[in-house]
């Protein structure tokens, strides 16, 4: 019997492919918007759609991160690798080899502010079409985010905002 060595792969960003981040506001049961952040790969990695699936769940893995829909507390996780900073009008998730941003909207911003955290799903499931130069609508959104599939092949975060004092 031959067996093979069980090393560890050098994570490369590249092998992601092109990280998008979205971003929306919903309402929730208590009334008020949750401000929400997705990020997701758009499927272009070197090795295909699959390949960029397989690298964002090794980084949400090698992080300690699960895929599933339990909803990990930030708030009470100060450990948590995963951080959200609201600064100048941007989004700025920081967690283990990788940070990411997207400008946000005021509502957005409102929503985060009197939470004082936001909704972050990160999935390993690729966006299903190009969207080069495209607009995501908010149908397509909704429709990819509620999709079994991709909140099975998701982390999913309530991080808390923190913002730079002045």
């Amino acid at each position: 019997m031959t067996t093979t060595p069980s090393e560890a792969r050098p994570f490369h960003p590249a092998d992601l492919g092109t990280l998008a981040i979205m971003h929306w506001t919903g309402t929730i049961q208590d009334g008020n918007d949750m401000p929400y952040l997705l990020a997701c790969s758009r499927g272009d990695a070197p090795g295909g759609p699959e390949a960029a699936s397989a690298a964002v769940e090794r980084l949400l893995n090698d992080i300690g991160l699960s895929l599933g829909d339990d909803v990990i507390d930030g708030r009470a996780r100060p450990s948590l690798p995963v951080s959200l900073l609201v600064v100048a009008g941007q989004a700025v998730v920081t967690m283990p080899r990788l940070t990411t941003q997207c400008p946000v909207p005021p509502a957005w911003l409102t929503a985060v502010a009197k939470r004082g955290c936001a909704y972050f799903l990160f999935t390993a499931r690729p966006w299903p079409e190009p969207q080069v130069g495209k607009v995501v609508t908010a149908d397509a959104l909704r429709e990819f985010v509620t999709a079994e599939e991709t909140v099975k092949a998701s982390a999913h975060l309530l991080l808390p905002a923190r913002s730079l004092r002045q």
